[in-house]
């Protein structure tokens, strides 16, 4: 499968080899797919091309995940917007990666788009806004940003001829087995071919999965218990749970800790569609997973501002423009869901 075309791998190149700073950006919430994805491509500017270069996020790494990043090079936008939008004005060159377009960065929109420096996306979503960037590396039959960013760099021609190092392999790695549920779902003959090279190359695996799975606190295991306990099934096959700020504040749950609750639901035999809700400020986060047939990636644009993959999306829902009330989520999911089941299959136009 040809994922790119060699002139852009050559204006690529070109790019970064005029690079003396630059600025890597990924979506706000950043999950374990784009801190991988960042922090690779991070170590690769400094240990593969000698470029000053930051990895900015829109607002700081969930905990069971800020093992991934390094000590040094990285900025949350949220504890310093004044210094990120200035790490925006003085870079020549942007990378944002695993979002689609600027509104994936939320309070960073605005100085990425004001942002006068080349600009370059690599990511794997529906619908990227090409008109934004000078080069885009857009496909969605990759298992991840993680994936899609290792070919990308695989081509250029200074890793052709020579093995990239594990400080950009590891979190490589972490960012493919994040996404695909642990080779759960999204997973391609390019994803294992990845796994394949990437631990032939050294990668500890191993140790990857001790860190990304087992270091939880115990309070997210009581948490996935009463998750399980308050989770609904409609007659159409969808399982939904909602976990409010008095369930967060009970459990002292933190960012992250949710994380892989919403796909629980699909090991049921008759469940064929999972949502997820966690309060926010003024909003639900929402997470959706399908099985095939279903597209997650519609009923998120449809009903919940967002989108994703066929199988696996998010987005979210406004209280009070979407709903008068936190306490109106239940009622709002049956309604949506119940008419969206009678035809759940993907637009036309997608």
């Amino acid at each position: 499968m040809e994922l790119f075309t060699n002139p852009d791998i050559l204006r690529l190149e070109a790019f970064f080899a005029a690079a003396e700073h630059a600025c890597i950006v990924v979506h706000t919430h950043p999950d374990g797919d784009a801190l991988g994805s960042g922090t690779a491509l991070l170590e690769y500017f400094r240990r593969c091309r000698g470029v000053q270069a930051i990895l900015l996020l829109p607002d700081s790494a969930p905990s069971p995940l800020a093992f991934l990043l390094p000590g040094s090079g990285v900025a949350d936008a949220a504890q310093d917007p004044d210094g990120a939008a200035a790490c925006l004005a003085a870079c020549d060159l942007l990378v944002c990666l695993d979002m689609n377009g600027f509104g994936r960065a939320s309070d960073l929109e605005g100085p990425l788009r004001a942002c006068r420096a080349r600009k370059v996306l690599i990511d794997h979503h529906l619908h990227p806004d090409r008109e934004a960037f000078d080069l885009v590396f857009s496909r969605t039959q990759v298992s991840s940003a993680s994936e899609l960013l290792y070919r990308v760099l695989r081509a250029l021609p200074d890793a052709a001829s020579g093995q990239l190092p594990l400080q950009v392999l590891t979190p490589l790695m972490a960012g493919m087995t994040t996404d695909t549920n642990n080779f759960a779902n999204s997973v391609f003959p390019s994803t294992l071919q990845m796994a394949s090279e990437l631990l032939a190359a050294g990668v500890d695996r191993d140790a990857l999965l001790d860190r990304l799975y087992h270091r939880y606190r115990e309070n997210r295991f009581r948490a996935m218990g009463a998750f399980l306990e308050r989770m609904q099934i409609t007659p159409e096959g969808v399982a939904y749970a909602i976990l409010d700020r008095e369930f967060l504040q009970r459990f002292d749950l933190q960012d992250g800790e949710s994380e892989g609750f919403v796909n629980l639901p699909l090991g049921i035999g008759s469940v064929r569609l999972s949502v997820f809700l966690k309060e926010d400020d003024g909003h639900f986060r929402v997470s959706l997973r399908s099985k095939a047939g279903v597209s997650a990636s519609r009923l998120a644009a449809e009903a919940f501002h967002g989108g994703g993959h066929e199988c696996a999306a998010g987005g979210k829902l406004y209280f009070p423009e979407d709903i008068a009330a936190p306490a109106g989520a239940a009622d709002y999911i049956q309604s949506v869901t119940a008419r969206f089941m009678r035809n759940p299959g993907p637009s036309r136009t997608e």
